[in-house]
This record gives structure tokens, sequence and C-alpha cells, in this order.
């Protein structure tokens, strides 16, 4: 899935599943990094796919904190 379709989809959820999403991916991101410590880790990609994903999260969120309109089109 490209990042503007993520973005999009990201957009459209509630704050609530933004924040459940959040704690599934940073979960998911502390078992990468303990797989990468005892050389378990076989896509390294995943981890730099994951670390953006959470930052559209939180971008998302704070946007929908803000509650401007005019913010959210051009993000």
């Amino acid at each position: 899935m490209k990042a503007s379709q993520r973005l999009s989809d990201l957009k459209a959820m509630s704050t609530d599943l933004l924040q459940d999403e959040l704690l599934k991916l940073k979960k998911e991101q502390f078992n990468l990094r303990f797989q990468k410590a005892t050389g378990q880790l076989e896509n390294t990609a995943r981890q730099r796919e994951i670390r953006r994903d959470i930052a559209r999260i939180k971008t998302v969120q704070t946007i929908k904190r803000a509650g401007s309109p005019a913010q959210a089109a051009s993000a």
C-alpha cells in the first residue's frame, strides 16, 4: 500500500482507532528490536516502515486535535 493511500485511510479513522493502531505499531516495533538484537530479524525494511507509519499516525492525531479542516485538507 502506498503512503498516500495509508494517509487517507488514517484520516478516515476515529481518534480511538488511531490510538489502537499506534499501540499495535509500537508493540510491533518493540518486537522487531528484540528480533534484531537476537539476530532473528529477516525483514530489516519493516523497521523503517513501522517508524514512518507511527509518524503518520501522530501527524494525523495532531491535525485532528487542532480541528482545523484547512490543515487536514493540506496534509
